[in-house]
């Protein structure tokens, strides 16, 4: 009943309530999605350069560090088109994203050169997982400019800019002007004021139980059968650094949408990032028990930012997760 009043005070009380919104629009996703297109386009200006896996893995983590800014923001633009997943692949439960890449070398397939066709390409075999794969698996980065694998790195990396230099475009045009307008004459998306804050509460919390769940739950699997070679990214090093540079920007967007302090959030995701900190780069440890402990209390302290947000953020502003893209993951 408390709960229920509450919204029903804030939703009467018209704009104020979600003045967050204004705040993680401007502070966290427009400055973040132009992070990613840029970290996008450097890439693709490095691969035009010097195509070889050692001089791109460096643009290739940065970027990967960029999305890990805005991946959780799965609705609007991100969500059009299948463009997260053409983006980030994962986790990839049937070994697609290897497949895919394999068939495109084996084949040659010509499709690379036409950055319009290329764009219709399977998922699995475009975006961040499938660069990975050609930078980081010794079987396939030992190739020389002129190579096939070159040039198809060039169009990988192509096809992330142009995906990011879109995402980036259409939330300036589109997306954040409507969120800002919400439930004003001729906004066909979104109707009412609340839904912009609905929509943005449900990317932060929908992120962290995709982090608890998906990076450190596939790494988990079972006490009999730990498997750590599911980590996210483990390729390049990356399971650990992908988890805490996640937690870090869902820790923007909670401060950016909270409608006053949130003590028992900021303590919450200060003990995950500290927790985090004591692990191994690519979860390793979950083989053994010690480590695998350590993980657990992570998805623990993770679990407990969850309930801090739905205590100092959902409820004052009369809001409860929804629907999210990434919860079919």
């Amino acid at each position: 009943m408390m709960i229920r009043h509450l919204a029903l005070m804030f939703l009467l009380a018209g704009g104020p309530a979600f003045a967050g919104v204004e705040e993680a629009v401007e502070d966290h996703v427009l400055p973040r999605m132009a992070n990613f297109a840029v970290q996008a386009g450097d890439l693709a200006d490095a691969a035009a350069d010097d195509c070889t896996a050692d001089a791109l893995r460096p643009p290739f983590q940065d970027l990967f560090d960029a999305w890990l800014g805005v991946s959780h923001l799965r609705f609007g633009p991100l969500e059009e088109g299948g463009r997260a997943l053409s983006i980030g692949f994962w986790p990839d439960t049937r070994g697609m994203v290897g497949d895919t890449v394999a068939r495109l070398i084996a084949e040659e397939d010509p499709v690379l050169e036409d950055p319009d066709a290329f764009a219709e390409v399977s998922i699995a075999g475009r975006g961040l997982f499938a660069l990975e794969r050609l930078l980081f698996e010794p079987e396939l980065a030992d190739y020389d400019d002129g190579d096939y694998e070159c040039r198809l790195v060039q169009a990988i990396a192509e096809d992330l800019a142009m995906t990011s230099d879109a995402l980036l475009s259409e939330w300036r045009t589109d997306q954040a002007p409507a969120l800002l307008s919400a439930g004003d004459p001729g906004n066909t998306l979104y109707l009412s004021a609340r839904e912009p804050a609905q929509v943005l509460y449900t990317a932060l919390t929908t992120g962290l139980g995709f982090t608890a769940e998906q990076r450190l739950g596939r790494p988990l699997g079972t006490f009999e059968r730990p498997r750590p070679e599911r980590a996210e990214a483990r390729r390049s090093g990356r399971p650990l650094r992908n988890v805490a540079l996640s937690l870090e920007a869902l820790r923007e967007l909670a401060r950016a949408l909270a409608d006053g302090p949130i003590p028992e959030t900021e303590q919450a995701f200060a003990a995950a990032l500290e927790q985090a900190a004591t692990l191994d780069p690519v979860f390793a440890g979950v083989s053994d028990p010690s480590g695998r402990l350590k993980v657990e209390i992570l998805q623990q302290r993770i679990e407990r930012i969850q309930v801090a947000v739905t205590e100092e953020i959902g409820v004052p502003l009369g809001i409860s997760q929804g629907f999210n893209a990434a919860d079919g993951d």
